[in-house]
């Protein structure tokens, strides 16, 4: 914010309205309501990487969830089923400037792979006629922190848990993980027991510590026993 206060020639703030490189970190109140009417009143646009968080947190991306609007907004696999593609969407003023309207020319090699679009189309419209889906994912990710930040506590370990819907992340931490200093600042050594502990589980994390975990359509009660059930021994075994 100081950045672009100091710096109003700047054309463009590109940000994760919700971080998800360095682990999961959520955005601190109104930080995304506030750079939205900074960028507006200096004329400065604003481009959201939605590439993790977009059909992912909610039907409307983050933007949707923190009710911004956002210039031009960035998305990846997520919009092909999984499958490899990328998309850019934006304004119709900001995206009459590509080519053919526009003197702005962009190529892909993937650009409208027609298995990756068919795959993308089917996803989307399941996930629009299927918006309860957020829900249960959410309650999921709720009764997950819930029980695995009780049993860390109970067995003495260091432990937080960022969430929102389906995206979280544990940090071995005795503090609130808010920035990248604070998450940086984490126990990386405890993280290295722990993803080696839930492979012997059977449950495979990130090997790095500032990943983003999903809760998927996939996951149900038993999954979510098993993974709290494996938390616990993990626990245990890091006393």
């Amino acid at each position: 914010m100081r950045i672009v206060e100091k710096n109003k020639d700047i054309a463009c703030v590109i940000v994760e309205p919700i971080m998800g490189n360095v682990g999961v970190v959520l955005p601190e109140s109104n930080f995304l309501e506030d750079l939205e009417v900074l960028c507006r009143n200096a004329g400065i646009m604003i481009i959201f990487d939605e590439v993790i968080t977009g059909f992912r947190v909610a039907f409307g991306g983050a933007q949707h969830i923190y009710n911004i609007d956002p210039d031009i907004t960035c998305m990846g696999k997520i919009i092909g089923g999984g499958f490899p593609i990328g998309l850019y969407g934006g304004k119709q003023k900001i995206m009459e400037c590509v080519s053919p309207l526009g003197d702005v020319y962009q190529a892909g090699t993937l650009s409208g792979n027609p298995v990756a679009v068919r795959a993308g189309i089917y996803v989307i419209n399941y996930l629009k006629n299927n918006l309860h889906i957020y829900d249960n994912i959410a309650d999921y990710g709720i009764k997950l922190k819930k029980a695995v930040c009780d049993i860390a506590r109970d067995c003495g370990v260091p432990y937080v848990v960022n969430n929102i819907t389906g995206m979280f992340t544990g940090f071995f931490s005795d503090n609130p993980v808010n920035d990248y200093d604070s998450a940086m600042s984490s126990n990386r050594k405890l993280y290295e027991k722990f993803f080696k502990i839930m492979i012997e589980e059977g449950l495979s994390f990130a090997p790095s510590p500032f990943e983003a975990s999903f809760i998927t359509l996939s996951h149900g009660n038993d999954e979510l026993l098993k993974t709290i059930d494996a938390y616990e021994r993990m626990f245990k075994r890091l006393q």
